[in-house]
């Protein structure tokens, strides 16, 4: 039985300086900032010095520190040809895609080559050296935001560095294509995996990442998830687009859509929970490569996948 009892003021010390207490009906649901759909122009990188552009929404979202999203930070490198771009990041898991361009990478587990529409990964590495033969960039996206909202360093790698060849993604991707039903499918599409995380069958053990195909003159249906969605257009006519909305009528569209140009080597954020479907209005084929938060969702079951 709960006695009453008065709370000295003077009974406080440095144990209890921080601590707070909160009537649990009208604290257990917190309002958070909201996540924006947000876009970020291929602009950004097609001009200017050698440098790390980050797309940063910490200020809108209430990030203890630079983030694309709670959980995942995403940059453009712009790398001039004939120099190089040192990288450095607490992250446990990175993705890098070639948006144009070729070079090399080197780290402590070695020297990587690559080349426009290869994709690569790297674990926990003290720094990346990244030269560019030619006119680059590359499309950066890490699991700093997590790490750095946890306050943890990274202990060990989770996986080993791994290269996606473009052809080798271009092959795949027109073999699923071309499966019996593909054009049935919520999604034409294929999603990049590692012997290390076969049990989420995600890229890394926090970052999710798909290369979508959207034929000309077609529309990919509705779906939803809790997994916060950064976009890549890899190519795209300016017809294609992405409807995004909160709610679907009867027929299992989406209802007072925004609709989201896609322009190639842009990058657009599709917040979670939103309902949200590809369209191609043209005659043109379209390629975007959206990198999620999924896997880490997978592991704690909740990524909520629905389609419509």
């Amino acid at each position: 039985m709960i006695q009453n009892l008065s709370i000295q003021a003077n009974s406080l010390n440095q144990w209890d300086t921080d601590t707070l207490y909160y009537e649990f009906s009208a604290a257990v649901a917190p309002k958070l900032p909201a996540i924006p759909g947000t876009s970020f122009d291929a602009e950004l990188h097609q001009q200017g010095m050698t440098r790390i552009i980050p797309l940063d929404l910490s200020q809108q979202i209430g990030s203890v520190a630079p983030a694309t999203s709670p959980l995942i930070s995403a940059s453009f490198l712009r790398i001039c040809s004939q120099e190089n771009l040192k990288t450095s990041s607490p992250a446990t898991a990175q993705l890098f895609y070639v948006i144009r361009g070729q070079g090399t990478t080197e780290t402590e587990y070695g020297t990587m080559e690559w080349s426009k529409g290869d994709l690569f990964t790297l674990p926990s590495c003290g720094s990346a050296i990244h030269s560019a033969s030619e006119d680059t960039a590359i499309y950066w996206v890490t699991d700093e935001a997590l790490v750095n909202y946890l306050g943890v360093r990274a202990t060990k790698p989770r996986f080993q560095p791994s290269l996606y060849p473009s052809d080798r993604i271009m092959a795949e991707l027109q073999q699923i294509a071309q499966e019996p039903g593909a054009s049935k499918r919520n999604r034409i599409g294929v999603l990049f995996g590692n012997k290390a995380t076969q049990l989420t069958r995600s890229l890394t053990h926090t970052l999710w990442a798909l290369m979508v195909y959207l034929p000309g003159g077609t529309e990919q249906k509705p779906h939803c998830h809790n997994s916060v969605a950064i976009d890549l257009v890899i190519e795209a006519p300016e017809s294609a687009y992405t409807l995004v909305g909160k709610s679907l009528d009867a027929e299992g569209n989406i209802i007072n859509g925004e609709r989201v140009y896609w322009k190639s080597g842009s990058v657009f954020v599709t917040p979670p929970g939103l309902w949200h479907s590809h369209h191609n209005e043209s005659d043109q084929d379209a390629l975007i490569l959206p990198v999620q938060d999924a896997s880490l969702h997978s592991y704690i079951r909740t990524l909520d996948q629905r389609w419509s």
